[in-house]
């Protein structure tokens, strides 16, 4: 009997970091079904399990089945793809423009897209989600174009100028929807709910007309996969390899306005979710962005739901908005990054 040579040490590492990835997927779908349970089951509103499972099974119209089927299914759907829109966007954006800070609400993606909506409601009257998607795309393109050229215009940028750039243009924007809301009490009624991030009060009409821009945005996305992977090397061995790394770049950059808009319009500016998701989606598969996609789409929707759940919890007999729940979540998390990095050149 021999002993194990040097190709077998190689070939067993790449086997292993594939059982890896396989086990953890596994497992992320299975916290997610978990997740999408406690979200059906647990609410604001105490409902016995046994009421829970007749609404879902029998609907009879009573508060309870309306509370489960009415409410808390269309949340728990909407809260899965707009989950799946964050983490994705924000793997999309940290790939394109290579800084681990990037993130929709760290460059101001979400400001742009809030701007652009109030700016529909108070000087349009326009309240329909459907109709936000196209004034958050708008928006979150211009605020992610200033973003970028404030930072330096370039694909390697210094994370921390793109951090202060995207807090500088969405300290502006914020000004800018605080003085519109201040001075049209409809406009202000209508963006009070939505601002803080949430996913109550938002039924399936809100879901199917957000959900074609966000199947859009993921479809864009998984074709990117090896595309991304490629402009990781760098443009000259990219182009080596066949690939086009501005075409990469143009379409990602657009996947992830498509994507934050949608989530936007749908449940407010949510953020924190596409700052922690691809990092820990990151540390599980490797640098494969094909992996991290995959993981950022499934985890996302996770940690979005159980934030939620939390929210309703914590809350009762009200609840905790979840945009609040992910910045509790996200802010010492994204302290921790920048202090990981220990970013000297601004």
């Amino acid at each position: 009997m021999t002993d194990a040579g040097p190709v077998d040490e190689v070939r067993t590492g790449p086997a292993r970091r594939h059982t890896i990835r396989i086990a953890g997927l596994l497992a992320i779908v299975a916290a997610l079904l978990l997740a999408v349970v406690a979200s059906v089951a647990f609410g604001a509103r105490p409902v016995p399990l046994d009421q829970v499972w007749m609404a879902l099974t029998a609907y009879d119209g009573s508060p309870d089945a309306i509370a489960v089927r009415d409410l808390r299914v269309p949340r728990t759907l909407l809260g899965i793809a707009v989950g799946a829109a964050l983490g994705v966007a924000g793997c999309l954006m940290q790939a394109v423009t290579r800084n681990p800070l990037a993130e929709p609400g760290i460059l101001g993606v979400n400001a742009g897209a809030a701007a652009a909506i109030v700016t529909a409601l108070s000087l349009l009257g326009i309240t329909a989600p459907g109709a936000h998607v196209w004034f958050g795309l708008v928006g979150a393109s211009a605020a992610f174009a200033m973003v970028y050229l404030l930072g330096g215009g370039q694909a390697d940028a210094s994370p921390a100028r793109l951090a202060i750039a995207g807090t500088a243009v969405a300290a502006a924007l914020t000004g800018f929807t605080s003085a519109v809301v201040l001075f049209d009490s409809a406009a202000f009624d209508h963006f009070r709910f939505w601002a803080v991030g949430s996913l109550a009060n938002r039924g399936m009409s809100v879901f199917w007309q957000v959900g074609p821009f966000l199947a859009v945005g993921l479809l864009l996305a998984a074709i990117l996969g090896p595309g991304l992977n490629a402009v990781a090397l760098g443009d000259e061995r990219s182009r080596a390899l066949g690939a086009r790394p501005v075409r990469i770049r143009g379409t990602a950059a657009l996947a992830a306005v498509i994507l934050c808009a949608g989530a936007t319009a749908a449940a407010g500016p949510i953020g924190f979710v596409g700052l922690a998701v691809p990092h820990i989606a990151r540390a599980i598969t490797g640098p494969d962005e094909r992996w991290v996609l995959a993981y950022s789409a499934l985890m996302a929707p996770t940690l979005l739901l159980v934030a939620d759940v939390v929210g309703r919890l914590l809350g009762r007999p009200g609840e905790l908005e979840t945009g609040v729940v992910t910045a509790l979540i996200g802010a010492p998390f994204f302290i921790a990054i920048v202090r990981r990095l220990r970013i000297t050149r601004l």
